[in-house]
């Protein structure tokens, strides 16, 4: 198999081998032959350098048909199975989504402080001005950033800014490998005033994350179909794609069709993105997550929005469902791992209905197959999440049914 930079289906090329694996090989196209009708200019001037996007030389339709597509192919491919049913696919507005990113900086002594993603296959950072893929106040950040870290005496040891976007306010987190002197903080506490801003230091690991200035600073996002509220730290995990997300939240519950007083585990639940809008549906929840912050920060939500819902800290490649009883459905959402042991754990009495979210359609597919051919499901539809627009990332969801 060839994957090929630059060409897009349909399309053929003069290519370069970049790099030979086991199973595939990466090539770069350097001269089209012919060009495929959904081919446009693409939107950003870093477009080709910047390692951030890979796709915006597709237009949007050909983007998802080919995440479709991709998505599809390995089902079968990997997971030998297919869906009754392809969803409709969700998407959302394909610029100024993303509202969380982890800019790369680095001070060059020709260039003085860069801030932005990565250059494609490099370490290097990208020489970015703007970035049409982030909200247009954060994209306009990017230039007043390099100057504020060019004013600081940690210049040289500040390697990331964090970038988290609630629904109320943003917060950028500083990581910073020496100490900041007082007058870096008068240049921080500047800018935060100027460009209205949260600015949060990180000494260390994400632990160590904590509000500078203002003191007191708390982001949410709001889920509205469910008149739901999550707080969050800019450091905790949260979808990219605020409006997706949405969209995401309300076709999941959709599809797995909560009935008041059905048990339901949320697996993986995070802050209770899909937990809370379970539990305003009447369902008795129980979110399961391994890190026992994020199941603290679920707590606070379901309290502060006034639901009852539980939530246990698991071990979930490891887990023990059986412990907590029958559920009538599950939801899954997993990170790039997929749930195989979940899947694999999975026993009478079996939940009737699983919902399975996932970030890697590879992953997908193989517990996809676990469920279709030794647990008795059937895969009953399956359809892509364009989260990621001008990437190759899929996220897709699957609805799986008992025979």
């Amino acid at each position: 198999m060839l994957f090929v930079e630059g060409a897009l289906p349909g399309e053929r090329a003069a290519v370069q081998i970049l790099t030979g694996r086991p199973k595939f090989d990466l090539a770069r196209a350097i001269r089209l032959l012919n060009e495929a009708p959904g081919r446009r200019a693409p939107r950003c001037p870093h477009f080709g350098v910047c390692g951030g996007c890979a796709t915006q030389h597709a237009d949007l339709a050909m983007q998802m048909a080919a995440k479709q597509d991709w998505l599809l192919q390995n089902l079968v491919r990997i997971g030998k199975v297919q869906p009754e049913r392809v969803l409709p696919m969700i998407a959302g507005d394909e610029w100024g989504y993303r509202h969380r990113a982890r800019l790369s900086v680095r001070r060059v002594v020709k260039k003085g402080v860069m801030v932005g993603f990565r250059e494609r296959r490099s370490t290097y950072v990208a020489d970015m001005h703007q970035c049409p893929v982030l909200p247009a106040r954060i994209s306009a950040l990017i230039d007043p950033l390099r100057a504020l870290i060019e004013q600081l005496s940690v210049h040289s040891h500040l390697p990331q800014v964090e970038v988290a976007v609630g629904d109320n306010a943003t917060a950028l987190v500083l990581r910073h490998l020496a100490p900041l002197t007082e007058e870096d903080h008068e240049h921080l506490r500047a800018f935060g005033d100027q460009h209205r801003v949260h600015l949060w230091l990180q000494a260390g690991g994400p632990e160590t994350a904590a509000p500078f200035h203002p003191a007191q600073s708390e982001l949410y996002y709001e889920l509205p179909d469910f008149a739901v509220r999550l707080q969050f730290r800019p450091t905790d995990f949260t979808q990219v794609n605020h409006a997706v997300n949405r969209l995401l939240v309300a076709r999941s519950l959709e599809l797995l069709d909560p009935q008041p007083g059905e048990r339901i585990a949320d697996l993986f639940c995070g802050l209770g993105n899909f937990s809370l809008p379970l539990a305003r549906r009447g369902a008795q929840v129980i979110g399961f997550e391994g890190s026992r912050e994020l199941v603290a920060r679920a707590r606070s939500n379901a309290a502060a929005n006034g639901l009852v819902a539980q939530f246990e800290q698991m071990d979930l490649f490891a887990p023990n469902l059986a412990a907590f009883g029958r559920f009538d459905k599950l939801l899954i959402d997993p990170p790039r791992q997929g749930a195989i042991e979940i899947v694999k754990a999975l026993e009478p009495p079996w939940p009737g209905r699983i919902v399975y979210v996932s970030c890697d359609s590879a992953t997908l597919a193989r517990d996809a197959g676990v469920l279709a051919h030794t647990k008795g499901y059937r895969l009953a539809a399956a359809g892509v999440v364009n989260m990621f627009p001008h990437t190759a990332h899929v996220e897709s969801i699957a609805l799986f049914e008992r025979q």
